[in-house]
């Protein structure tokens, strides 16, 4: 440039924003999260939402013990951009986040601060002892609460709900009475998963499987000889039984003692095997004959250290004989045993025997196992099988004969000192074949994490086969029958898996366990009569007048009053006699409590749901088992059907490897950490780009890719704002009047807003995301925003440019309410930079609407072609550029040769070097040269480069025959124009 030649730069309209490039979201996102406060933004929507078809994600209450985890911070994003997308489609969309405050965790938390301080639980006053659960959830709330409000979760925080309550307490113990009054609750006694290091009946949500080595030993029940029934119909006792064994394995010897009987398969091939040599140590002597199935029989022998040479079947032996046999337990007249075991235990077919593992026969200690008290309780037998050996503390009764104080597991729930004594047992007396280890995986308690036991309680139960009697049966009469209807006829499933698992699950479940043997619930509200059996009838007081006083004194003090002394006088006094009824104080399942959740705050709450139901459950797949499944049943008990219209199942949280995160491995990630780093919308943004509907993994690199995704976003967002400086409706462009890439945009728009609408409308994040973010960056950023900078820039007040600033300002309207429900800060951030104000938020306005009819599929088509045509330009200077021919794309004006006519006529309507950024382009129909550029996948097209002819323009830079022509020196026709 000549010394004398004028500075244009400042004639430039170059973007002009104070937003910055770098985001610094850890220090600023604070100061969003109190102007919303301050501005009461979830309250301002609630009233612009009036009269709004409702929308309501009823949300699953997590657990009121320890800081966030990141599966916790999963789950509420999800949850909150569900509401804002819902709400910004012009739904009313409410979240009413709530705790579950109850249960053992927190019993467990307090028993340690008392373990830690010399004292004993059991000393301390039950009240004393419940308002020290309150105050460690109350705690734990408040902290939680800052911690999702930091991730910018929207929702009533002023208000939540919480299952410590007193409304709630009354609600819950209300609906526990629905199931008193409807007839579905009973009292039984069978086994359930016990937990012995917490004294307590677990649910199934709350068992987790772990690998665990156990004991096992095959163990000798002697025949000895053939019923009564079988003598008296001329059976015969083979002489070749005298002194054979019928052998069991099993992997709890701890269960031996309760053995009551032993069951065979009808179906099954069995044998007589006898040992005709032994190896120098073994617990077997030549001529032992043991009852085995053929099957299995060579790997017992094995087991028992024999080698093949050294035992042979005699003969076979059907189910028929087997009928006729009776056998005697392996301490039958044992001494020292008090003549406990000495009673021949019942011997008999039963379907769940298999021929796979073990031996061929199933010991049966009803009291300990599903499959065998199920058989017994089918038989009537119950009675005569079901005992009483092992104490809530996992310990055996202390007059149990040779086992009394004996524990199945420590106090640290590490193996105990019952399996060996049982086993040393056996051995002694001569009733062990063989015995050894095996690992398997077991259930163990997900809070304690030591193993569980099946040990018959007597606990409370919600039949789920009874018929309910309170007339609603739309779906069913029972429970289980409403729950399998309203999965299929009301829930919708998201994914669709969600469906069939939780179906199995309820197809098959037992009846619900409602009761646990803690302090810190809700109680089961119900009285007994004294000296009833459960059988009876009158056994439960059904007593609407007693119900209605206990209810009116939770309402007013909580569940603390059922604990206070003389309650129980206080509730029956005036209606029945106290004398005649026990109060039951066992404390209701949690699971019961976040089932009830629905009835005080979908069915209660002003802000619930107008027909009781919400439109979503969302939580991880984990809840197939626990909420959703609890949610189910509760609901189906009290109100005939499921309490929610939809569900949606996320994966769960894995490191960067696809490992599970744990603590002593190291390899969890914090909310708190990523926020301190990068800031909440990282996090957002990394939930968004994941496929939630499987286990999500997350690291420092994952992270960083996403905050490189957000860079690239934010660069988009800062040159719409710096272009769209000073924009008014008087720049607007009717889109009829626009320039045919302005009108591709638009149509791009248009089919990108049905992606968008039925993306979130599908709770499709990932998909959204996708779709805007590729849009975003490759057809605005790469391209539309690469092609019209030079007319942005560079015209005056040109239509061309009062279109592209048109286009901008519609694109900006979309994308940042598009983006608002997953960027809830940096949107908020782009938002006010351009509409400040003390009420502006994004969060305010509603996705526009964006008309169809601007869609044009057939330029749509053309444009894809042109794009084909600039990639094959590009790419070509680019190779010009390596070689340092031109440093400039603006020094081209290549030929392009293009072989289809159709393609040619396109690029005639558009001013083709501004599509090529280029200061000249000519296209043309001849055949390209041999040494025209080509793109191997772009057929067609072949470019040959020329370099521009004339001077540049000391404005828009680029080289034309005409500068240095005009009024104004070293500049093109373009830019004399704009200086006027």
């Amino acid at each position: 440039m000549c010394a004398d030649m004028p500075e244009y730069k400042e004639t430039l309209n170059l973007p002009e924003t104070d937003f910055p490039m770098r985001a610094g979201l850890p220090k600023r996102e604070p100061a969003w999260l109190e102007r919303w406060n301050k501005i009461g933004v979830y309250d301002r929507l609630r009233d612009k939402a009036e009269g709004r078809p409702p929308f309501t994600l009823h949300d699953g209450p997590p657990y009121a013990n320890g800081h966030l985890h990141i599966g916790h911070a999963l789950n509420k994003i999800l949850k909150d951009m569900v509401v804002r997308s819902q709400q910004m489609m012009g739904r009313d969309a409410r979240y009413i986040p709530g705790w579950d405050c109850h249960g053992l965790p927190i019993e467990w938390k307090i028993e340690e601060q008392y373990r830690k301080k010399g004292k004993n639980k059991d000393e301390v006053d039950l009240i004393d002892f419940r308002q020290e659960c309150r105050k460690f959830a109350e705690g734990w709330i408040d902290v939680q609460r800052e911690e999702f409000k930091r991730l910018g979760i929207t929702g009533k925080w002023e208000k939540p709900y919480l299952t410590m309550d007193f409304r709630a307490e009354r609600i819950i113990a209300e609906e526990f009475q629905k199931f008193l009054m409807t007839g579905t609750l009973y009292q039984g006694s069978k086994p359930v998963m016990w937990s012995p290091i917490e004294k307590t009946a677990l649910a199934d949500a709350e068992v987790e499987y772990h690998d665990k080595e156990s004991f096992t030993i095959w163990v000798k029940f002697k025949v000895a000889g053939i019923t009564e029934g079988a003598a008296e119909s001329g059976e015969k006792f083979d002489l070749r039984l005298q002194d054979a064994h019928v052998v069991i394995w099993t992997t709890t010897p701890w269960t031996i003692p309760s053995n009551k009987a032993v069951v065979f398969g009808e179906d099954i091939a069995y044998g007589l095997y006898e040992v005709t040599g032994t190896p120098d140590e073994c617990w077997v002597n030549v001529g032992d004959k043991f009852l085995l199935a053929d099957n299995l029989a060579a790997d017992v022998m094995g087991r028992a250290r024999l080698n093949d040479d050294q035992w042979k079947r005699v003969r076979g032996i059907d189910a028929d004989e087997l009928r006729t046999l009776k056998i005697r337990h392996p301490l039958a007249y044992a001494d020292g045993a008090e003549g406990y075991w000495d009673v021949e235990r019942d011997f008999r077919a039963a379907e769940f025997v298999t021929d796979t593992e073990g031996t061929g026969f199933v010991h049966c200690a009803p009291s300990h196992g599903m499959d065998e008290f199920e058989l017994y309780r089918d038989l009537g037998m119950l009675e005569q099988v079901i005992t009483y050996n092992v104490m809530d503390d996992g310990g055996f009764r202390a007059n149990l004969p040779f086992f009394g104080g004996k524990y199945i597991l420590n106090r640290k729930g590490g193996e105990g000192d019952a399996n060996k004594t049982v086993i040393d047992k056996l051995v002694e007396v001569g009733g062990l074949l063989a015995r050894g280890k095996i690992k398997h995986s077991y259930p163990h308690s997900w809070r304690s994490k030591a193993p569980v036991i099946y040990r018959n309680t007597p606990q409370w139960f919600a039949a789920v086969d009874r018929a309910v009697g309170d007339g609603k049966d739309t779906y069913g009469t029972t429970i289980r029958e409403r729950a399998l209807n309203s999965i299929d006829q009301l829930v919708t499933w998201t994914p669709k898996t969600g469906r069939n698992r939780l179906y199995s699950m309820i197809e098959a479940r037992p009846d619900w366990v409602l009761s646990r043997q803690r302090a810190w619930g809700v109680p089961l509200t119900c009285f007994t009569k004294k000296g009833a059996l459960p059988t009876d009838e009158g056994f439960l007081l059904r007593n609407a007048e007693v119900n209605a006083r206990v209810l009116e004194a939770f309402e007013a003090e909580g569940a603390d009053a059922w604990y206070k002394d003389g309650a129980k006088e206080r509730f029956l006094d005036g209606i029945v006699d106290p004398a005649e009824w026990d109060k039951v104080d066992d404390i209701l399942d949690v699971w019961f409590d976040s089932g009830s959740t629905h009835a005080f705050v979908l069915n209660d709450r002003e802000d619930g749901s107008e027909d009781g139901l919400a439109d979503l459950y969302l939580e991880g797949t984990d809840q197939h088992r626990g909420w959703f499944h609890s949610s189910m049943l509760q609901s189906c008990g009290t109100r005939g059907h499921a309490p929610y219209r939809g569900v949606l199942t996320h994966g769960f949280t894995l490191d960067a490897k696809g490992m599970k995160m744990s603590k002593s491995v190291g390899n969890t990630i914090s909310p708190e950490d990523v926020t301190k780093q990068y800031g909440a919308d990282i996090l957002r943004l990394w939930v968004a780009q994941s496929d939630y509907t499987a286990d999500l993994r997350i690291g420092p690199e994952i992270l960083k890719g996403t905050a490189d995704s957000y860079r690239r976003l934010r660069n988009t967002m800062r040159f719409m704002l710096g272009s769209l400086s000073g924009f008014s409706e008087a720049d607007r462009v009717e889109p009829a009047d626009m320039p045919r890439l302005e009108r591709w945009v638009l149509s791009r728009l248009a089919e990108l807003d049905e992606v968008v609408r039925e993306g979130y409308a599908k709770y499709d994040f990932q998909g959204v995301f996708s779709a805007v973010f590729t849009f975003a960056t490759v057809d605005l950023s790469a391209f539309y925003f690469d092609v019209r900078k030079d007319a942005l820039y560079c015209d005056g007040d040109s239509e061309r440019r009062r279109a592209a600033r048109t286009v901008l300002d519609i694109l900006f309207h979309r994308l940042t309410t598009w983006l608002a429900p997953v960027l809830v800060f940096t949107m908020e951030e782009v938002w006010l930079e351009r509409f400040p104000g003390d009420d502006s938020s994004v969060h305010l306005i509603d996705f526009v609407e964006t008309p169809a009819n601007w869609r044009n599929e057939e330029l749509e088509t053309g444009m894809a072609k042109i794009r084909r045509v600039r990639r094959a330009v590009t790419a070509s200077l680019e190779m010009q550029r390596q070689d340092k021919v031109i440093g400039s794309s603006l020094e081209a004006a290549p030929v392009v040769h293009v072989e289809d006519a159709e393609t040619r006529d396109l690029l005639a309507t558009f001013d083709v070097d501004d599509l090529c950024i280029t200061s000249g382009l000519t296209i043309s129909g001849d055949p390209a040269p041999a040494e025209a550029f080509r793109v191997p996948e772009i057929d067609g097209i072949g470019v040959v480069f020329e370099k521009a002819e004339g001077e540049k323009c000391q404005r828009c830079w680029k080289i034309l025959p005409d500068v240095g022509r005009h009024a104004h020196p070293g500049t093109c026709q373009r830019c004399n124009d704009a200086l006027g």
